[in-house]
């Protein structure tokens, strides 16, 4: 009788350790603090210097911790090279527009094909065909993964807010975005989420970090500050308004912040 008691015992201590708690997960299990990566992704903090080059010959000689350069254009030398030099490097790729110069851009169905953004050679996606752009950006992501970047930047992510060519509501726009965010997780990759501040206390939470255009000429920087007191940088730029008009303003905010031309070249004015 000894033997089967003592069985029994067992099992009921096993069953109570894995009795999953309200969440789904087993009772007892301590989820990771809000805010804080995986071990081995990269999280910048506020106020980390940067430099944003998307055009041009790159300058790898600007004295700052963090690159911005394009997904595409850069090889995984480089990567490494940069990485040689202490830095950390961002993949900087478009998700919510096509780009007809892309190598891929043939694989992007006429369907998803919006109007114009503004920039030549680009138009809106449809969003809301998750089912066929999923796989299309994971296949970007793969690449950036496998030239070594340590995180990436998905741009026009608030299509919802301008005239696409497709009725995208806000709802649409949050689940594009958590969509964009997981898979560049699963990848092992940081991930910012760029502009698109209406949706910054939803989506806070989702993203390693932000990148913001001209939130000082237009009054919106204070927006930004969920980032910042998640312990996220704000890697911001300016292009139209001169140093003394928002540097002051974004040390006391704490965000990453420099003067920028429209080509995105190897030209910059920090903060």
């Amino acid at each position: 009788m000894g033997r089967p008691l003592l069985l029994v015992a067992l099992l009921l201590l096993v069953a109570a350790c894995t009795t999953s708690g309200p969440d789904g997960k087993p009772a007892g299990t301590t989820p990771p603090a809000t805010g804080t990566p995986p071990v081995g992704r990269w999280q910048p903090r506020p106020g980390t210097p940067w430099q944003w080059q998307l055009s041009g010959r790159l300058d790898t000689s600007v004295d700052v911790p963090v690159y911005d350069i394009d997904g595409f254009d850069h090889s995984a030398a480089t990567v490494a090279a940069l990485h040689r030099q202490g830095r950390k490097v961002i993949c900087y790729l478009s998700t919510g527009a096509w780009e007809d110069w892309r190598p891929d851009a043939a694989k992007f169905p006429r369907s998803l094909l919006g109007k114009g953004n503004g920039w030549e050679g680009e138009r809106w996606l449809d969003i809301r065909r998750t089912d066929v752009l999923a796989p299309l950006i994971a296949a970007r992501l793969d690449l950036c993964r496998a030239k070594g970047f340590d995180a990436v930047e998905p741009d026009n992510m608030d299509g919802y807010r301008n005239t696409t060519g497709f009725p995208l509501t806000a709802g649409d726009q949050l689940r594009y975005n958590r969509l964009v965010a997981r898979l560049a997780h699963e990848r092992g990759l940081a991930v910012g989420l760029k502009n698109d501040l209406d949706q910054i206390p939803d989506l806070v939470g989702d993203f390693d970090f932000a990148v913001n255009e001209q939130c000082a000429q237009y009054g919106e920087c204070e927006e930004l500050t969920p980032f910042v007191r998640a312990g996220k940088a704000v890697f911001h730029v300016e292009y139209e308004l001169p140093t003394e008009r928002f540097c002051a303003a974004s040390r006391t905010l704490r965000l990453s912040s420099m003067l920028k031309k429209y080509d995105l070249g190897a030209w910059r004015r920090p903060c």
